[in-house]
């Protein structure tokens, strides 16, 4: 009689497919082509220490498999969400026994963003000495999470999603070594190739999913129908904090700066998809139209501002569409950043200048006190003057007349460009009758 207890669970689709050699690789042909880093370091027999960084099921972990395999090294891998500095040293004692049965080892640390600078540390004595050579893998940017110490130590390849041709190739993989026995209609292909987004474990995920609905349900014919019933289909990858949001971020404000509706929209669109907060999405939206738009187009202000209102009081799906059209709007406005610049300069300024004092003639004087002191004398009341402008008169600190705002001539911006140019030539008259 078999024992219940020892029949072993039959590995995932992932992990009967990861490949074996280079040559089985899909994807990441920058780094692992003819001629390319990592292939070429693997060809040279040139083991170096290296971070992986890239987003979910692109190859990261499999890469330092085959690393392993390619240069005959023990391979020992830890997660850096569950392992500690205790861990880094049972480690470190088994690739001692490891050298000094004539093997080499390779520590590879899965999510090494998740370590703290201590936990970071640790691993540096054993990377110093050759003890170990490292490989890290992490979804974050390793100029941000990564220790410097550690960063100098190891070489950074840059990991890409997968291609739409590439996950296609890594569909017909599976389909003949595992999934024979079913049927794929063409559109259920493309419909599992969107959804997974760039990433293989998921697109496997997704085709394993699928085989135990079919075997449930008793059909082998795929359609996009069954698949849409048949599995919890999630949203694109959205990183709410990482890379990924910013980078889309990114995106939408360089598309809205560049007058492209359409480019705008879809980055939104990519976004509320994917999770962001449309909260926080209609104040970086405020916060283009101050940039971008400025003085160019007033209305983009007030506009943004009513959209973000509007979400407020109508909440999703209903308010998105509001901030939808504040982002066409500001697309398709007149472009400038004449204010923006304008604060910087005067910002910089500032920082670094002395404080001046005010001039006596600008100053306030609520007591006689201070009117006997000068403060305020000889004061002119624009209203008073011809035009309600004060022509020749200063408003800066002694010494001082910089010249921060340059209007542009869009939009609004052209008129008050040419009535702060009437200005000047007032005071220029003004100068001469002195």
């Amino acid at each position: 009689m078999s024992d219940l207890f020892s029949i072993e669970p039959s590995a995932p689709l992932a992990e009967a497919l990861r490949p074996k050699t280079v040559g089985e690789m899909v994807g990441q042909s920058h780094l692992l082509g003819e001629g390319k880093p990592l292939r070429l370091a693997f060809e040279a027999k040139k083991l170096h220490s290296m971070i992986l960084w890239g987003p979910p099921g692109v190859g990261k972990t499999t890469i330092a498999r085959l690393t392993a395999n390619a240069f005959g090294c023990e391979f020992i891998a830890l997660s850096a969400v569950f392992s500690g500095v205790k861990d880094i040293r049972a480690a470190v004692s088994m690739a001692e026994q490891n050298l000094a049965l004539g093997r080499k080892t390779i520590l590879f640390v899965d999510e090494i963003h998740r370590f703290n600078k201590a936990q970071q540390d640790a691993l540096l004595p054993f990377l110093e000495s050759g003890l170990v050579t490292f490989i890290g893998a992490t979804t974050e940017n390793p100029s941000f999470e990564v220790n410097s110490a550690l960063l100098s130590r190891a070489q950074v390849y840059v990991l890409k999603s997968l291609s739409e041709e590439d996950l296609r190739l890594l569909f017909e993989r599976a389909k003949k070594q595992a999934l024979s026995h079913l049927d794929f209609d063409e559109k259920a292909v493309d419909l599992l190739v969107g959804y997974a987004d760039g990433d293989a474990r998921r697109l496997l995920n997704l085709l394993e999913q699928l085989d135990t609905a079919s075997r449930a349900s008793g059909t082998e014919k795929i359609t996009p129908e069954f698949v849409e019933n048949a599995l919890m289909l999630n949203a694109r990858r959205f990183d709410k904090g990482g890379d990924y949001f910013y980078d889309q971020i990114s995106a939408l404000h360089k598309s809205v700066r560049g007058s492209n509706p359409d480019a705008s929209l879809y980055w939104l669109c990519r976004m509320l998809d994917g999770g962001a907060d449309p909260k926080y999405l209609a104040r970086r939206i405020i916060r283009m139209a101050w940039e971008d738009i400025g003085l160019a187009d007033p209305r983009a202000l007030q506009i943004v501002n009513d959209a973000a209102e509007t979400y407020e009081r109508l909440g999703s799906p209903e308010g998105e569409l509001a901030l939808a059209q504040a982002v066409i709007y500001l697309a398709v406005s007149p472009k400038s950043n004449a204010g923006y610049l304008a604060y910087n300069q005067a910002m910089a300024f500032v920082k670094q200048d002395r404080s001046r004092e005010v001039p006596v003639h600008l100053r306030n004087a609520p007591t006689r006190l201070m009117k006997e002191l000068g403060y305020g004398h000889e004061y002119r009341y624009a209203h008073d003057e011809p035009e309600a402008y004060a022509a020749g008169e200063t408003y800066f600190p002694e010494g001082l007349s910089p010249s921060w705002y340059k209007p542009t001539d869009r939009g609004m911006e052209g008129k008050i460009a040419d009535k702060l140019e009437h200005l000047k030539e007032l005071d220029r008259l003004a100068k001469k009758k002195d």
